[in-house]
């Protein structure tokens, strides 16, 4: 799962409360799940391949 902070979870802050809690407008998060690393980093790279 990727997400955008400053428009999802965090959209209700005001621009400069995001800034103070280190929510960036061109900060995403991704979360894993407990997948061997090896899988995580061969998926990841797939997806990004295909931007």
């Amino acid at each position: 799962l990727i997400i955008h902070p400053a428009t999802t979870t965090h959209e209700q802050l005001s621009k400069e409360a995001q800034l103070a809690s280190g929510v960036y407008p061109n900060m995403l998060r991704l979360s894993l799940g407990l997948e061997h690393i090896d899988d995580i980093k061969y998926e990841l790279d797939e997806a990004l391949s295909k931007l």
